[in-house]
């Protein structure tokens, strides 16, 4: 049995795709924590872009990466639970792998952003890295959007 087909007659995996309403939570669910993280990314960096400057900067962006940082962890979970039902058709489509890579890569950004920030007179590359960010979460949103309905 292919590895996609065996995660998919998982006892878990087959009580979700069968409940009538265990699947719609979970829906539910990952489309919130995306709202949440797509909310605090773009808060945060925007903040960074000189935006919200009415708001103590250090506090602001530490709530924010927390949230983001938990948003985050909740949506992957949620994610894998949703791609667990249909995980042989899922990994075969380009949007979905697309999806994949894009959240490698802001997730690279934000490694990056990290490291930028501790140095002092990056202003510029934060700018950069801040703008880099919203697009790749855009992206990231806009081919999760697209795997819905195929």
């Amino acid at each position: 049995m292919e590895p996609f087909q065996a995660i998919e007659q998982l006892t878990f995996v087959r009580v979700l795709k069968a409940s009538f309403v265990a699947y719609p939570v979970v829906n539910a669910v990952h489309i919130a924590a995306i709202g949440a993280l797509l909310t605090s990314v773009t808060l945060l960096d925007l903040r960074i872009l000189g935006a919200l400057r009415t708001l103590p900067e250090h506090p602001f962006m530490v709530l924010m990466r927390r949230t983001a940082l938990l948003a985050f962890g909740v949506a992957a979970l949620s994610g894998l639970l949703l791609f667990s039902v249909r995980a042989s058709h899922y990994a075969q489509l380009p949007v979905f792998l697309a999806k994949m890579v894009l959240i490698v890569l802001a997730g690279t950004n934000f490694v990056v952003f990290a490291a930028v920030e501790s140095g002092k007179g990056h202003r510029r590359a934060l700018r950069l890295l801040a703008v880099l960010s919203i697009m790749l979460w855009c992206a990231v949103l806009l081919c999760g959007r697209f795997i819905g309905f195929l």
